[in-house]
Protein backbone atom coordinates (compact mmCIF):
# COMPACT_ATOMS: atom_id res chain seq x y z
CA UNK A 1 0.00 0.00 0.00
CA UNK A 2 2.88 2.36 0.79
CA UNK A 3 4.43 1.63 -2.62
CA UNK A 4 1.09 2.41 -4.30
CA UNK A 5 0.89 5.74 -2.47
CA UNK A 6 4.45 6.60 -3.55
CA UNK A 7 3.69 5.78 -7.19
CA UNK A 8 0.47 7.82 -7.20
CA UNK A 9 2.31 10.71 -5.53
CA UNK A 10 5.03 10.61 -8.19
CA UNK A 11 2.40 10.60 -10.95
CA UNK A 12 0.65 13.61 -9.38
CA UNK A 13 3.93 15.54 -9.03
CA UNK A 14 4.86 14.71 -12.61
CA UNK A 15 1.53 15.90 -13.98
CA UNK A 16 1.78 19.13 -11.98
CA UNK A 17 5.18 19.77 -13.49
CA UNK A 18 3.98 18.78 -16.95
CA UNK A 19 1.35 21.52 -16.87
CA UNK A 20 4.08 24.16 -16.67
CA UNK A 21 6.26 22.36 -19.22
CA UNK A 22 3.46 22.51 -21.78
CA UNK A 23 3.44 26.28 -21.41
CA UNK A 24 7.20 26.41 -21.76
CA UNK A 25 7.00 24.50 -25.00
CA UNK A 26 4.51 26.85 -26.70
CA UNK A 27 6.32 30.22 -27.01
CA UNK A 28 6.30 30.34 -30.79
CA UNK A 29 3.15 32.37 -31.29
CA UNK A 30 3.72 34.61 -28.27
CA UNK A 31 6.89 35.98 -29.85
CA UNK A 32 4.79 37.48 -32.67
CA UNK A 33 2.03 39.43 -30.91
CA UNK A 34 1.23 41.38 -34.07
CA UNK A 35 0.04 38.24 -35.81
CA UNK A 36 -3.36 36.87 -34.90
CA UNK A 37 -3.10 33.49 -33.24
CA UNK A 38 -5.02 30.80 -35.11
CA UNK A 39 -5.96 28.55 -32.17
CA UNK A 40 -7.66 25.96 -34.37
CA UNK A 41 -4.63 25.64 -36.65
CA UNK A 42 -2.23 25.44 -33.69
CA UNK A 43 -4.22 22.65 -32.01
CA UNK A 44 -4.62 20.65 -35.22
CA UNK A 45 -0.90 21.02 -35.94
CA UNK A 46 0.04 19.59 -32.55
CA UNK A 47 -2.47 16.74 -32.79
CA UNK A 48 -1.40 15.75 -36.30
CA UNK A 49 1.40 13.34 -37.10
CA UNK A 50 4.76 14.77 -38.16
CA UNK A 51 7.98 13.83 -39.91
CA UNK A 52 10.01 15.53 -37.17
CA UNK A 53 9.74 15.37 -33.40
CA UNK A 54 9.72 18.95 -32.15
CA UNK A 55 11.00 19.19 -28.58
CA UNK A 56 11.25 22.91 -27.77
CA UNK A 57 12.48 26.26 -29.02
CA UNK A 58 15.43 28.17 -27.57
CA UNK A 59 15.49 31.74 -28.88
CA UNK A 60 15.11 31.45 -32.64
CA UNK A 61 16.40 27.88 -32.72
CA UNK A 62 14.02 24.95 -32.92
CA UNK A 63 15.18 21.84 -31.06
CA UNK A 64 13.78 18.90 -33.01
CA UNK A 65 14.66 15.32 -33.92
CA UNK A 66 14.57 14.55 -37.67
CA UNK A 67 13.04 11.19 -38.52
CA UNK A 68 13.71 8.77 -41.41
CA UNK A 69 11.70 9.34 -44.58
CA UNK A 70 11.02 6.18 -46.60
CA UNK A 71 8.85 6.64 -49.70
CA UNK A 72 8.40 4.96 -53.05
CA UNK A 73 7.65 7.01 -56.15
CA UNK A 74 6.28 5.34 -59.27
CA UNK A 75 8.50 7.58 -61.40
CA UNK A 76 11.74 7.86 -59.41
CA UNK A 77 11.68 4.71 -57.22
CA UNK A 78 12.65 4.45 -53.57
CA UNK A 79 13.86 7.43 -51.53
CA UNK A 80 15.41 7.11 -48.08
CA UNK A 81 16.69 10.21 -46.25
CA UNK A 82 16.21 12.21 -43.06
CA UNK A 83 13.30 14.64 -42.75
CA UNK A 84 15.76 17.48 -42.02
CA UNK A 85 16.09 17.72 -45.83
CA UNK A 86 12.65 19.40 -45.80
CA UNK A 87 13.92 22.24 -43.58
CA UNK A 88 11.85 25.43 -44.05
CA UNK A 89 9.74 23.94 -46.84
CA UNK A 90 12.67 22.84 -49.02
CA UNK A 91 12.20 20.24 -51.77
CA UNK A 92 14.30 17.07 -51.90
CA UNK A 93 14.53 14.68 -54.87
CA UNK A 94 11.29 16.07 -56.24
CA UNK A 95 9.51 15.43 -52.93
CA UNK A 96 8.12 18.02 -50.52
CA UNK A 97 5.67 18.34 -47.63
CA UNK A 98 2.33 19.78 -48.78
CA UNK A 99 1.54 23.10 -47.11
CA UNK A 100 -2.17 22.98 -47.95
CA UNK A 101 -4.84 20.94 -49.67
CA UNK A 102 -6.04 17.41 -48.96
CA UNK A 103 -2.46 16.16 -48.49
CA UNK A 104 -1.48 18.91 -46.06
CA UNK A 105 1.41 17.79 -43.83
CA UNK A 106 2.09 14.72 -46.00
CA UNK A 107 4.92 14.05 -48.44
CA UNK A 108 3.88 14.71 -52.04
CA UNK A 109 5.40 14.93 -55.51
CA UNK A 110 4.28 16.49 -58.80
CA UNK A 111 2.93 14.34 -61.61
CA UNK A 112 3.27 15.09 -65.35
CA UNK A 113 0.35 17.55 -65.19
CA UNK A 114 1.82 19.39 -62.19
CA UNK A 115 -0.70 18.03 -59.70
CA UNK A 116 0.34 16.95 -56.22
CA UNK A 117 0.19 13.18 -55.74
CA UNK A 118 1.05 11.13 -52.68
CA UNK A 119 3.74 8.44 -53.09
CA UNK A 120 3.77 5.16 -51.16
CA UNK A 121 4.89 6.31 -47.72
CA UNK A 122 6.25 4.06 -44.93
CA UNK A 123 8.25 6.76 -43.15
CA UNK A 124 9.03 6.64 -39.43
CA UNK A 125 6.82 9.49 -38.25
CA UNK A 126 6.37 10.84 -34.72
CA UNK A 127 3.46 8.49 -34.00
CA UNK A 128 5.32 5.48 -35.44
CA UNK A 129 8.46 6.21 -33.39
CA UNK A 130 6.39 6.70 -30.25
CA UNK A 131 4.52 3.47 -30.98
CA UNK A 132 7.81 1.56 -31.34
CA UNK A 133 9.26 3.11 -28.19
CA UNK A 134 6.14 2.52 -26.08
CA UNK A 135 5.78 -1.06 -27.33
CA UNK A 136 9.42 -1.76 -26.46
CA UNK A 137 8.89 -0.24 -23.02
CA UNK A 138 5.79 -2.39 -22.50
CA UNK A 139 7.65 -5.56 -23.50
CA UNK A 140 10.46 -4.66 -21.08
CA UNK A 141 8.00 -4.08 -18.21
CA UNK A 142 6.08 -7.33 -18.81
CA UNK A 143 9.27 -9.40 -19.12
CA UNK A 144 10.60 -7.84 -15.92
CA UNK A 145 7.41 -8.79 -14.05
CA UNK A 146 7.41 -12.29 -15.58
CA UNK A 147 11.06 -12.79 -14.57
CA UNK A 148 10.21 -11.85 -11.00
CA UNK A 149 7.47 -14.49 -10.87
CA UNK A 150 9.70 -17.06 -12.54
CA UNK A 151 12.22 -16.72 -9.71
CA UNK A 152 9.68 -17.16 -6.93
CA UNK A 153 6.00 -17.74 -7.68
CA UNK A 154 4.82 -17.89 -4.08
CA UNK A 155 6.58 -14.86 -2.68
CA UNK A 156 4.38 -11.86 -1.90
CA UNK A 157 5.35 -9.20 -4.43
CA UNK A 158 6.02 -5.60 -3.44
CA UNK A 159 6.96 -2.37 -5.18
CA UNK A 160 6.44 -2.04 -8.90
CA UNK A 161 5.89 -5.78 -9.46
CA UNK A 162 3.15 -5.76 -6.84
CA UNK A 163 1.65 -2.68 -8.49
CA UNK A 164 1.54 -4.50 -11.84
CA UNK A 165 0.06 -7.60 -10.17
CA UNK A 166 -2.79 -5.46 -8.85
CA UNK A 167 -3.60 -4.27 -12.39
CA UNK A 168 -3.32 -7.74 -13.92
CA UNK A 169 -5.52 -9.41 -11.31
CA UNK A 170 -8.05 -6.59 -11.45
CA UNK A 171 -8.49 -6.84 -15.24
CA UNK A 172 -8.27 -10.64 -15.40
CA UNK A 173 -10.53 -11.52 -12.45
CA UNK A 174 -13.01 -8.62 -12.51
CA UNK A 175 -13.37 -8.01 -16.25
CA UNK A 176 -12.18 -10.84 -18.49
CA UNK A 177 -13.32 -13.84 -16.43
CA UNK A 178 -16.91 -12.68 -15.69
CA UNK A 179 -17.52 -11.41 -19.25
CA UNK A 180 -16.18 -14.38 -21.22
CA UNK A 181 -16.86 -17.31 -18.93
CA UNK A 182 -15.28 -20.71 -18.54
CA UNK A 183 -12.75 -20.48 -21.42
CA UNK A 184 -11.56 -16.96 -20.50
CA UNK A 185 -7.91 -18.09 -20.24
CA UNK A 186 -7.76 -18.49 -24.02
CA UNK A 187 -8.39 -14.76 -24.49
CA UNK A 188 -6.67 -13.30 -21.41
CA UNK A 189 -3.25 -12.80 -23.08
CA UNK A 190 -4.76 -10.71 -25.88
CA UNK A 191 -7.03 -8.62 -23.66
CA UNK A 192 -4.33 -7.96 -21.03
CA UNK A 193 -1.91 -6.94 -23.79
CA UNK A 194 -4.49 -4.55 -25.24
CA UNK A 195 -5.19 -3.04 -21.82
CA UNK A 196 -1.55 -2.29 -21.01
CA UNK A 197 -0.83 -1.15 -24.57
CA UNK A 198 -3.63 1.43 -24.47
CA UNK A 199 -2.93 2.48 -20.88
CA UNK A 200 0.80 2.99 -21.46
CA UNK A 201 0.27 4.91 -24.71
CA UNK A 202 -2.37 7.07 -23.02
CA UNK A 203 0.02 7.92 -20.18
CA UNK A 204 2.90 8.64 -22.56
CA UNK A 205 0.63 10.94 -24.55
CA UNK A 206 0.12 13.11 -21.46
CA UNK A 207 3.85 13.68 -21.05
CA UNK A 208 4.64 16.91 -22.93
CA UNK A 209 8.36 16.25 -23.49
CA UNK A 210 10.30 13.64 -25.45
CA UNK A 211 9.73 10.67 -25.59
CA UNK A 212 6.14 11.50 -24.63
CA UNK A 213 3.55 13.80 -26.14
CA UNK A 214 2.72 11.83 -29.28
CA UNK A 215 -0.99 11.41 -29.98
CA UNK A 216 -0.85 7.62 -30.47
CA UNK A 217 -4.27 6.53 -29.16
CA UNK A 218 -5.76 9.72 -30.61
CA UNK A 219 -4.73 8.49 -34.06
CA UNK A 220 -7.62 6.71 -35.75
CA UNK A 221 -5.29 4.31 -37.59
CA UNK A 222 -4.16 2.89 -34.22
CA UNK A 223 -7.68 2.56 -32.79
CA UNK A 224 -8.84 1.07 -36.11
CA UNK A 225 -6.16 -1.64 -35.88
CA UNK A 226 -7.10 -2.47 -32.28
CA UNK A 227 -10.78 -2.66 -33.20
CA UNK A 228 -10.01 -4.91 -36.19
CA UNK A 229 -8.08 -7.30 -33.90
CA UNK A 230 -11.09 -7.60 -31.61
CA UNK A 231 -13.39 -7.99 -34.63
CA UNK A 232 -11.29 -10.87 -36.00
CA UNK A 233 -11.13 -12.68 -32.64
CA UNK A 234 -14.87 -12.29 -32.01
CA UNK A 235 -15.84 -13.73 -35.39
CA UNK A 236 -13.18 -16.44 -35.67
CA UNK A 237 -13.93 -17.87 -32.23
CA UNK A 238 -17.68 -17.34 -32.46
CA UNK A 239 -19.70 -20.52 -31.84
CA UNK A 240 -22.28 -22.05 -34.18
CA UNK A 241 -24.99 -20.69 -31.88
CA UNK A 242 -23.54 -17.17 -32.29
CA UNK A 243 -23.78 -17.36 -36.08
CA UNK A 244 -27.22 -18.98 -35.90
CA UNK A 245 -28.49 -16.06 -33.82
CA UNK A 246 -27.19 -13.67 -36.48
CA UNK A 247 -28.56 -15.36 -39.61
CA UNK A 248 -31.59 -17.10 -38.06
CA UNK A 249 -32.43 -15.29 -34.80
CA UNK A 250 -35.14 -16.50 -32.43
CA UNK A 251 -37.82 -14.02 -33.57
CA UNK A 252 -41.21 -14.37 -35.34
CA UNK A 253 -40.88 -15.90 -38.80
CA UNK A 254 -42.25 -12.85 -40.60
CA UNK A 255 -39.19 -10.89 -39.41
CA UNK A 256 -36.90 -13.37 -41.21
CA UNK A 257 -38.76 -14.34 -44.40
CA UNK A 258 -39.42 -13.33 -47.09
CA UNK A 259 -37.59 -10.13 -46.11
CA UNK A 260 -34.57 -10.91 -43.84
CA UNK A 261 -35.10 -7.86 -41.65
CA UNK A 262 -33.67 -9.12 -38.34
CA UNK A 263 -30.73 -11.03 -39.91
CA UNK A 264 -29.77 -7.82 -41.72
CA UNK A 265 -29.90 -5.84 -38.46
CA UNK A 266 -27.86 -8.50 -36.65
CA UNK A 267 -25.31 -8.53 -39.46
CA UNK A 268 -24.94 -4.75 -39.28
CA UNK A 269 -24.36 -5.13 -35.52
CA UNK A 270 -21.35 -7.35 -36.25
CA UNK A 271 -19.62 -4.33 -37.81
CA UNK A 272 -20.96 -1.57 -35.56
CA UNK A 273 -19.42 -3.14 -32.44
CA UNK A 274 -15.77 -2.73 -33.55
CA UNK A 275 -16.67 0.66 -35.04
CA UNK A 276 -17.87 1.80 -31.60
CA UNK A 277 -14.61 0.57 -30.05
CA UNK A 278 -12.57 2.50 -32.59
CA UNK A 279 -14.46 5.80 -32.35
CA UNK A 280 -14.83 5.80 -28.54
CA UNK A 281 -11.10 5.50 -27.84
CA UNK A 282 -10.10 7.83 -30.68
CA UNK A 283 -12.60 10.58 -29.81
CA UNK A 284 -11.97 10.57 -26.07
CA UNK A 285 -8.19 10.76 -26.32
CA UNK A 286 -8.30 13.35 -29.11
CA UNK A 287 -10.71 15.48 -27.08
CA UNK A 288 -8.48 15.32 -24.00
CA UNK A 289 -5.42 16.55 -25.90
CA UNK A 290 -7.49 19.27 -27.58
CA UNK A 291 -8.77 20.61 -24.25
CA UNK A 292 -5.26 20.82 -22.78
CA UNK A 293 -3.96 22.66 -25.85
CA UNK A 294 -7.00 24.96 -25.91
CA UNK A 295 -6.49 25.95 -22.27
CA UNK A 296 -2.79 26.54 -22.93
CA UNK A 297 -3.66 28.89 -25.80
CA UNK A 298 -5.46 31.20 -23.36
CA UNK A 299 -2.05 32.60 -22.43
CA UNK A 300 -1.36 33.77 -25.99
CA UNK A 301 -4.92 34.76 -26.92
CA UNK A 302 -5.05 37.27 -24.03
CA UNK A 303 -1.65 38.87 -24.74
CA UNK A 304 -3.27 41.77 -26.59
CA UNK A 305 -5.71 42.46 -23.73
CA UNK A 306 -3.10 44.04 -21.49
CA UNK A 307 -0.73 42.85 -18.72
CA UNK A 308 -3.38 42.60 -16.00
CA UNK A 309 -5.79 40.47 -18.05
CA UNK A 310 -2.98 38.38 -19.52
CA UNK A 311 -1.48 37.68 -16.08
CA UNK A 312 -4.80 36.64 -14.57
CA UNK A 313 -5.68 34.43 -17.54
CA UNK A 314 -2.22 32.87 -17.42
CA UNK A 315 -2.87 31.79 -13.83
CA UNK A 316 -6.29 30.43 -14.84
CA UNK A 317 -4.74 28.64 -17.83
CA UNK A 318 -2.04 26.96 -15.72
CA UNK A 319 -4.51 25.88 -13.02
CA UNK A 320 -7.00 24.46 -15.52
CA UNK A 321 -4.24 22.78 -17.55
CA UNK A 322 -2.90 21.06 -14.43
CA UNK A 323 -6.44 20.01 -13.47
CA UNK A 324 -7.17 18.56 -16.92
CA UNK A 325 -3.82 16.73 -16.90
CA UNK A 326 -4.79 15.11 -13.61
CA UNK A 327 -8.15 14.15 -15.10
CA UNK A 328 -6.34 12.75 -18.16
CA UNK A 329 -4.41 10.33 -15.91
CA UNK A 330 -7.77 8.92 -14.78
CA UNK A 331 -9.13 8.96 -18.34
CA UNK A 332 -6.03 7.07 -19.53
CA UNK A 333 -7.00 4.18 -17.24
CA UNK A 334 -10.74 4.41 -17.88
CA UNK A 335 -10.39 4.29 -21.68
CA UNK A 336 -8.11 1.24 -21.53
CA UNK A 337 -10.50 -0.40 -19.06
CA UNK A 338 -13.60 0.33 -21.18
CA UNK A 339 -11.97 -0.92 -24.39
CA UNK A 340 -11.03 -4.23 -22.76
CA UNK A 341 -14.40 -4.50 -21.00
CA UNK A 342 -16.35 -4.08 -24.25
CA UNK A 343 -13.98 -6.41 -26.12
CA UNK A 344 -14.47 -9.06 -23.43
CA UNK A 345 -18.27 -8.59 -23.58
CA UNK A 346 -18.26 -8.99 -27.39
CA UNK A 347 -16.08 -12.11 -27.15
CA UNK A 348 -18.33 -13.50 -24.41
CA UNK A 349 -21.43 -12.94 -26.55
CA UNK A 350 -19.73 -14.75 -29.43
CA UNK A 351 -19.01 -17.76 -27.18
CA UNK A 352 -22.72 -18.32 -26.50
CA UNK A 353 -23.82 -21.94 -26.08
CA UNK A 354 -27.02 -23.55 -27.41
CA UNK A 355 -29.97 -23.08 -25.07
CA UNK A 356 -30.45 -26.80 -24.48
CA UNK A 357 -26.77 -27.15 -23.55
CA UNK A 358 -27.19 -24.43 -20.92
CA UNK A 359 -30.17 -26.23 -19.40
CA UNK A 360 -28.23 -29.52 -19.18
CA UNK A 361 -25.27 -27.74 -17.63
CA UNK A 362 -27.50 -26.16 -14.98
Amino acid sequence: MNSLRKILSLIAIFVLLSGSVVLANEPVQAEKPKEKLDVKELILEHLADSYIWHITKIGDTDIAIPLPVIVYSQTTGWHVFMSSAFHEGAEHDGLSIAAEGKYKGKIVEKDAQGNEVKPFDISITKVVLSLLFNSSLLIFIILMVARSYKKDTYESKKGFVGFMEMFIMNINDDVIKPCIGKDYKKFSPYLLTVFFFIFLNNLMGIIPVFPGGANVTGNIAITFTLAICTFIIVNIFGTKEYWREIFWPDVPLWLKVPLPLMPAIELVGVFTKPFALMIRLFANMLAGHSIVLGLTCLVFVTVSLGPAMNTSMTVVSVLFTVFINLVEVLVAYIQAYVFVLLSAVFIGLARVEPHHAKEVHE
